[in-house]
């Protein structure tokens, strides 16, 4: 069966996550993605390894179904190699520091010269401005994309999230800039940047928090259990901030992840109410309405702990999904790696390395009808330079060996 992005080739030049997590998934759709890396490979290969000697999870999780090649940008001969790269390419991703791959030589003019139908993808820490040149990690693009003031408990430090919104989350971002550059390209015939700045990307999936940053002109936020309210929008713990009241609630034995995410809608105000042994705040006046809770929100999630604490996270699951009150436990990492229905969506899979054995990473959450996924191993450090340099640039054998004897591939 063809996939997706058959056809399309991908020059990946990215390093770390944001720019992996990208062309992962490009890889995933279907595109032939080749990752230049300088001959002593991406820096995530020998970061945080947990076996001596073999690439680190950290960099065979973020670069699954690539290729890799080898390339030295800085002699004559490694720029004239990348120049016949671009030529064969439909897109190119990078995600050095701003301004770096223009100091190899390689502005957007130019390779827009050698290949009118290239699209030219990006990933930075900001936009232009004053923060331009600033560099940008993860928890640098939450704190300054607004994740980090609004995670938390509001007697409490700002938190950092432990999903990589800042990474992964531009990432897709990306994605979808470079999909759409390229539906673009078939009506167009050219190509064209596309640029995403992690501060951006984050600050798109904090936006619930700017629309309440413009209610606080009109009052306090009734939704939110703080008792005060400034002129910024505070941090409120486990509260759901939206229009149903959420909250993370104790369960039996009382582990650290012993707990349940309850949300409670009108409809299921008596069948929880029920369910906790207080049938008759089902109908109180000073309860059963949405209005009559909002002011009272922590002595609701506290009637609903006294009872989730008698049980597990999954009979309280079990009994709440019985009368279709949203609900989800939290699930460690633990659990999560062995739970059998994301092994069943492919969600969790085991893939065979040929240095490292077997190891289990993340699929591909994108599920395409005609275009699966079948998640394949990352590449060893230059293990396509032939495939790549010979077979398909054409480079002579006799080529090829002297290359690499000076160093250039």
């Amino acid at each position: 069966m063809s996939k997706a992005l058959e056809g399309v080739r991908v020059l990946d030049m990215t390093h770390v996550q944001s720019g992996p997590s990208a062309t992962q998934i490009l890889a995933w759709l279907g595109a032939d993605v080749v990752k230049v890396e300088a001959l002593t490979g991406d820096i995530t290969r020998k970061q945080l390894r947990d076996i001596p000697d073999v690439d680190s999870l950290y960099f065979t999780m973020l670069n699954c179904n690539k290729r890799s090649v080898t390339l030295n940008m800085k002699s004559p001969e490694g720029k004239q190699i990348f120049t016949d790269l671009v030529r064969q390419s439909d897109i190119l991703v990078e995600n050095f520091g701003p301004g770096a791959v223009d100091r190899m030589g390689f502005t957007w003019d130019l390779l827009q010269g050698l290949n009118p139908g290239l699209i030219y993808a990006s990933i930075k820490g900001f936009g232009e401005g004053p923060y331009t040149h600033y560099k940008a990690y993860e928890v640098v693009a939450q704190a300054m994309g607004g994740s980090m003031s609004t995670t938390g408990f509001e007697d409490g430090p700002p938190v950092a999230t432990g999903a990589q919104i800042g990474d992964s989350g531009t990432g897709i971002h990306a994605v979808a800039g470079i999909l759409a550059a390229l539906v673009q390209r078939g009506q167009t015939g050219r190509g064209q940047r596309v640029t995403v700045a992690m501060q951006h990307a984050v600050l798109n999936l904090c936006r619930v928090k700017l629309r309440d940053q413009q209610r606080l002109a009109h009052g306090p936020l009734a939704e939110y259990p703080n008792k005060e309210f400034t002129g910024e929008v505070p941090r409120s713990g486990n509260a759901s901030g939206g229009g149903q009241p959420g909250w993370a609630v104790k369960c039996k034995p009382g582990g650290p992840n012993d707990y349940i995410y309850v949300i409670v809608q009108p409809p299921g105000w008596a069948p929880i109410s029920a369910l906790i042994g207080r049938p008759e705040l089902t109908d109180d006046p000073e309860w059963a309405t949405p209005e009559a809770r909002l002011n009272k929100l922590d002595k609701m999630f506290q009637l609903i702990e006294e009872w989730s604490i008698n049980y597990d996270k999954w009979d309280v699951l079990a009994q709440l999904n019985a009368h279709n009150i949203p609900c989800g436990p939290i699930l460690s990492t633990e659990e999560l790696i062995s739970d059998a229905s994301l092994v069943d969506n492919n969600m969790i899979v085991t893939v065979d390395h040929p240095e490292r054995g077997a190891f289990t990473t993340v699929g591909c959450p994108i599920k395409l009808s005609d275009s699966p996924v079948a998640v394949e191993t990352s590449p060893l450090l230059g293990q396509h330079n032939e495939d790549v340099y010979v077979r398909e640039l054409g480079i002579a054998p006799d080529r090829f060996a002297e290359l690499q004897k000076i160093g250039v591939i």
